[in-house]
C-alpha cells in the first residue's frame, strides 16, 4: 500500500508541475526557450487527445509515463528556480485546470495526415 501512495503522490506532483509549466509559458519573465518548451509540454499534457491513444497496449501509456515527465524535467531545468517555485505555489492554490483544445486539433490533424498518407501509399501509388 505504501508503494501505491508514493505513485499517487508522484502523479499529483506531475499534475501540479504541468499546471505550473502552463503558468510559466504565459509569463513574460520566463526565458524564451523555456517558454516555448513549456507551452508545448503543457499543451500536450492537457490535451484531451493523446498522440498515442491509450487503448493501444503498452505504447498508449508511454506518453503519460515518459514523454510528459521528461518534458517537465527539461522545462524545470531551464527555468530559474525562484520563478519555478512561484509557479508551483500558484498551481497549488488554483482549482481550475486548463484544457488545450489547440493541442487536440494539432494531434487530430497529425492523425488525419498519417491516415491520408497510408491511404495514398496503399491505393494510388500502384
Amino acid at each position: 500500500m505504501k508503494r501505491f501512495d508514493s505513485v499517487v503522490t508522484w502523479a499529483k506532483l506531475v499534475k501540479r508541475d504541468v499546471y505550473a509549466v502552463w503558468l510559466a509559458a504565459r509569463d513574460p519573465r520566463t526565458p524564451l526557450i523555456a517558454k516555448y518548451l513549456a507551452l508545448a509540454v503543457a499543451a500536450y499534457a492537457v490535451s484531451p487527445i493523446d498522440l498515442i491513444p491509450d487503448f493501444i497496449p503498452v505504447f498508449g501509456y508511454l506518453d503519460d509515463l515518459i514523454i510528459i515527465p521528461l518534458g517537465l524535467l527539461l522545462v524545470i531545468r531551464l527555468m530559474p528556480q525562484d520563478l519555478m517555485l512561484e509557479f508551483r505555489q500558484k498551481a497549488d492554490q488554483q482549482e481550475l485546470r486548463p484544457v488545450s483544445v489547440m493541442a487536440a486539433v494539432v494531434i487530430i490533424s497529425l492523425w488525419i495526415m498519417c491516415l491520408a498518407f497510408v491511404v495514398y501509399v496503399s491505393f494510388w501509388r500502384k
